[in-house]
């Protein structure tokens, strides 16, 4: 289970080995699905929702709501495998990342050089 403080963010990662299916005990969400071929899928969850991720989709969830949301989180896998956005830009060579993103000279210095976890400044 996570739990998510109002205007917090579980960063963009991805389960390489693993569906993912949440069931939203409290609170309200957001969140968008990366599919392929440039498809993203947003929707807005409350308590009681059920969501599902495919292995590979990369996700984020940010509540959207005034009070804690709660999320029930199980998969298809007994081992737990997740990639953060964050961790992947940290460990790839910087020319790899400039190259996915298109980046420009000095651009990739703003970058994450270590995984990190959004939450809001309260």
């Amino acid at each position: 289970m996570i739990e998510l403080q109002p205007g917090a963010l579980r960063e963009m990662h991805w389960h390489p080995n693993a569906d993912e299916w949440q069931y939203y005990i409290s609170g309200q969400a957001e969140m968008s699905v990366f599919l392929a071929e440039s498809t993203v899928v947003t929707e807005q969850f409350n308590a009681g929702d059920v969501g599902y991720v495919p292995m590979g989709a990369g996700h984020y969830i940010k509540n959207t709501g005034d009070t804690v949301c709660k999320i029930l989180i199980g998969f298809n896998s007994g081992t737990y495998q997740s990639i953060d956005l964050s961790e992947w830009l940290a460990g790839n060579p910087k020319d790899v990342v400039v190259t996915n993103f298109g980046l420009k000279d000095g651009e990739i210095a703003k970058f994450p050089t270590e995984k990190i976890f959004i939450q809001p400044k309260i």
